[in-house]
């Protein structure tokens, strides 16, 4: 093939995937050296304007040569009404293929990403001799994740230890696409939607957040009822305790919020909706932690009154049931505040950080 004129053109009527040209490289440029796409990406820290130049023409032209790398320049409209580059989408290898991704700060958030996404792998699949795509992220990039959810991928498993990049070794996100598969997300993504209270706030956890969560997983009172808290609780520890979160929503297992003090922000508590995916993916499970500094004020009842108006109102859930050791009274406290029945008592069936078990009361609410 001759490079660019005849890369094909593929366009939906909203975004437009075409061979780099020169009026692209200073907005490629300003793509490879930004910040979050330095963070999540593999490009070298020290990209230089003759680097973006060299990727534009020669590893493209290359690419398409070779039928080992087709990538495309994304182009969309702006908020001017203006059609300019809005970044990077590359397909590699055959049959057996990879997928990359990258976007100019002033696209994202647009769905542009999940429709080039979109236009190239359908055309790996009739034109490009692909019969299964794989998408790879380093864990905690949820735009990335976002985008291969949207556009049908099957989120797979993350993989510890999956990527190298720059010398490190990285943990990873990983999904497929086949060809015939149905398309759009194959799960529902379970958001963390703002929920107002009077005295609290519900919403989506965030980096900061972080040393609050430990203070509260290396309290006495914490670990003797949450058993299963790993040891040494450390920062990096909470942090991959959010990006379990956030792959959990994803796959349309759990919803969880942070419960915050409205005037602050600071982090009181932690509730979610837990087994989403189950047989019956109308019922699920409360289960909720509170900041150690924070306890008796009745914020737990006000969360979780929240999350089950939410539950029954806006995600439409049939059941909900909640559980708490029978000697836990401020939790069997909060289920009956709330509203909750109870239904039964399990023996010894939780599990204590003292290694003993308790006697479990398990609450039901119905819709």
């Amino acid at each position: 093939m001759k490079y660019p004129q005849d890369v094909p053109v593929l366009t939906d009527g909203v975004v437009t995937l075409r061979a780099h040209g020169e009026a692209d490289l200073e907005l490629l440029y300003e793509t490879a050296t930004d910040a979050e796409s330095l963070r999540w990406t593999s490009i070298p820290l020290d990209n230089s304007r003759d680097d973006t130049r060299y990727f534009a023409t020669e590893i493209m032209r290359t690419g398409w040569e070779e039928k080992n790398h087709r990538g495309w320049a994304i182009e969309a409209i702006d908020d001017e009404g203006n059609t300019r580059f809005a970044g990077n989408v590359d397909i590699r290898d055959t049959p057996l293929a990879t997928v990359g991704f990258v976007l100019h700060p002033w696209a994202r958030g647009r769905g542009v990403m999940k429709r080039a996404l979109e236009l190239a792998t359908n055309w790996a699949f009739a034109e490009g001799g692909v019969e299964i795509i794989h998408w790879a992220a380093h864990v905690g990039n949820v735009s990335s994740l976002r985008v291969a959810w949207a556009a049908g991928f099957t989120l797979d498993a993350p993989l510890p230890g999956f990527l190298y990049e720059r010398g490190q070794v990285l943990d990873a996100w990983t999904a497929h696409l086949r060809f015939g598969d149905k398309p759009g997300p194959k799960s529902t993504w379970r958001d963390s939607p703002v929920i107002e209270g009077e005295s609290i706030s519900l919403r989506p956890f965030t980096r900061a957040d972080v040393p609050r969560i430990v203070e509260t997983c290396t309290d006495e009172t914490s670990r003797r009822w949450l058993a299963g808290l790993p040891s040494p609780y450390t920062e990096a520890t909470a942090r991959d305790y959010l990006h379990t979160c956030e792959w959990l929503a994803a796959t349309g297992n759990k919803a969880t919020w942070a419960i915050a003090d409205p005037q602050t922000d600071d982090l009181v508590g932690n509730i979610a909706i837990m087994g989403l995916d189950g047989p019956d993916p109308a019922s699920g499970e409360i289960g909720y932690w509170t900041h150690p500094a924070v306890r008796g004020r009745g914020y737990m009842t006000e969360a979780t009154r929240l999350v089950v108006g939410h539950a029954f109102g806006t995600m439409k859930l049939r059941r909900l049931a909640l559980m708490a050791a029978t000697t836990n009274m401020p939790s069997n406290e909060v289920a009956v505040n709330a509203g909750f029945r109870l239904v039964g008592t399990e023996t010894r069936s939780e599990p204590l950080g003292d290694g003993s078990f308790a006697d479990t009361n398990v609450y039901e609410l119905l819709n």
